[in-house]
């Protein structure tokens, strides 16, 4: 068997230097692949160090976590927790057979029990909490009705009981990166950043960069936000904690601050040199809108095809759209008043005035002698009086004098006062460390740098 087997290999040796024999150029090719093949994977003999940082972060430890409670029903193992979303066309008893539920001493309870009513009145996209036994029996129930209240269900002596308690809200930080390609709200989508944060973060900036017009390809920026979540569900989106945002090549900021012992009764947004980032007024009444006529002394009015100065600025924006105070004031006037329509006018400080034309109606603010915080909305877009189309006209007056609000130097809010500067820069200095090392991470990418508590 063995003088078989070499006498084999013998013959295909043979055949194999016939072969090469007649393909002398075989030979070169064939090398010429694996000189290739060995360059390619010979690794650089002085490999590119890659720079690194360390940040480091005390953590205040975890409080010991109570054990599950599993005395339900005489069973020492813990419940297994299952979550069914509401579909379209849902009745509770659909909910809980599609759960695996077993138990019609269960169906009994909802339907006698007052409190459990608002089982009946099941939205599609609503998340139904369910811990169930081997058997199927139900050991408790939990059904968010809003952020305030929860209506839980529960089996306890083998007995049913309902109870409405408070949720305990569980506040998580999320931190983003995102780069400028086409516009905002599309980088902050790329992101995984949801719309309301993408308003808030555009506010809080809005005072310094024009999210309309002045942003470029390439702009980039990072911001560290909360979100709230009940049993691990997401119910909804909370304040920017701060916010960093390269435009043009030169960088913006805004950190949320308050004093520690609460001497300060509002907290607030500043840059990193302690100065407020919010401006006297707001340069646009509007969020996101389209200037669609500009200040303009010489302008042609497109309604009596005459030379008329155009004292104000307008916004294009659909009917309905809210209009907010400028700034902090004294609504003055709110009616009709001859081109202007439906007009609302703020008395500020120093002399200045703001105007709010061609509106649809009001809001509960807009009351004469009534005090309105910036961002309050006074009203809502509309065409009335002389206007060619749903829009707003907003003149920023001082002395009675008529300004571009596009141009016009808006004085800031007062910065952070000296006795809390050094509070304020310990506090900011490892946010914007966490954001540099996010930065220098994602380079040219949208991700998800952090999420943390």
């Amino acid at each position: 068997m063995e003088e078989r087997t070499v006498k084999g290999i013998m013959l295909m040796i043979s055949s194999w230097r016939r072969f090469i024999s007649h393909w002398p150029s075989l030979t070169v090719f064939f090398l010429g692949l694996s000189c290739v093949a060995a360059f390619a994977f010979v690794p650089s003999e002085t490999p590119e160090k890659i720079p690194t940082t360390t940040l480091i972060e005390m953590l205040p430890l975890p409080a010991d976590l109570p054990l599950l409670d599993a005395s339900v029903n005489g069973s020492s193992d813990a419940p297994y927790w299952s979550e069914e979303r509401i579909q379209r066309g849902d009745v509770i008893s659909n909910v809980l057979s599609r759960a695996g539920m077993n138990d019609p001493e269960v169906h009994k309870f909802i339907l006698s029990d007052v409190a459990a009513r608002p089982l009946y009145k099941l939205r599609p996209g609503r998340g139904l909490r369910l811990a169930l036994s081997d058997e199927g029996r139900l050991r408790e129930l939990r059904f968010l009705m809003s952020l305030e209240e929860m209506l839980v269900i529960s089996r306890e002596d083998n007995a049913l009981q309902a109870k409405i308690i408070r949720p305990e809200l569980e506040v998580r930080r999320e931190q983003r990166v995102g780069n400028i390609r086409s516009s905002l709200f599309g980088a902050a989508d790329r992101a995984g950043i949801p719309d309301a944060v993408t308003i808030a973060m555009a506010n809080v900036l809005g005072g310094e960069i024009d999210f309309y017009h002045d942003l470029r390809q390439g702009d980039s920026f990072s911001v560290v936000y909360e979100m709230t979540y009940i049993d691990g569900e997401l119910v909804g989106s909370g304040k920017i904690l701060a916010v960093e945002f390269i435009n043009q090549g030169k960088e913006y900021s805004a950190y949320l601050w308050q004093a520690e012992n609460n001497e300060l009764t509002d907290a607030a947004y500043y840059n990193a040199k302690g100065e407020s980032s919010k401006k006297a007024f707001l340069r646009a009444p509007l969020e996101f809108s389209r200037v669609s006529s500009n200040f303009n002394p010489g302008r042609l009015h497109p309604v009596f095809k005459v030379k008329r100065a155009h004292t104000g600025t307008d916004f294009a924006a659909p009917t309905g759209t809210p209009v907010r105070a400028a700034g902090d004031g004294t609504v003055e006037f709110a009616g009709k008043k001859g081109g202007y329509g439906n007009l609302v006018i703020l008395r500020h400080a120093g002399k200045v005035a703001t105007y709010y034309g061609h509106l649809s109606r009001f809001s509960s603010n807009a009351k004469k002698g009534k005090r309105v915080q910036q961002g309050d909305v006074i009203a809502y877009v509309g065409s009335t009086g002389y206007a060619t189309g749903p829009h707003l006209h907003y003149e920023f007056r001082v002395n009675n004098k008529p300004q571009d609000p596009l141009k016009a130097v808006l004085p800031p809010s007062p910065p952070i006062e000296a006795k809390y500067q050094e509070s304020f820069r310990q506090q900011v200095a490892a946010t914007q460390e966490r954001m540099r090392l996010a930065r220098d991470v994602a380079g040219n990418a949208d991700i998800a740098y952090a999420n943390f508590h």
